[in-house]
């Protein structure tokens, strides 16, 4: 397996698809690194010699933030708008889905499991 930015990426795959294994690497992006680098994105990952890789290797980390650094920059951009107090900060402190949907019926990923509420009873006249 070769290993890029920390990650293993697979060496059975062809190299636009391994790539998008990198957090913060998309498809768009990968044909982009490929195409700079000056390899076949319909290549598969084995037959890369040490000089492609290096190439791709080099590229990644001068152009892009990935992973780590990417994870943390997210992470302070919703730390930032949850401090300020803005909408779609307290959307991020509450749990509830930032983006403007509905959450009567969805928002199960965002909410996390049912709650159930049971209904009061009511007195029986007698």
């Amino acid at each position: 397996m070769a290993r890029i930015s920390g990650v293993d990426i697979p060496d059975n795959k062809r190299g636009e698809i391994s790539l998008t294994y990198i957090y913060g690497i998309g498809r768009s992006s990968a044909k982009k690194i490929l195409a700079k680098a000056g390899v076949d994105a319909n290549r598969k990952v084995s037959t890369w010699n040490d000089a492609e890789s290096k190439a791709i290797r080099d590229i990644i980390n001068g152009e892009f933030k990935v992973e780590g650094e990417l994870k943390s920059e997210v992470q302070l951009s919703i730390k930032r708008l949850m401090d300020i107090g803005c909408y779609r900060g307290l959307r991020h402190r509450k749990g509830l889905p930032v983006r403007g949907q509905k959450t009567k019926n969805n928002a199960r990923t965002r909410k996390g499991k049912r709650k159930t509420v049971a209904n009061k009873k009511v007195a029986s006249k007698k």
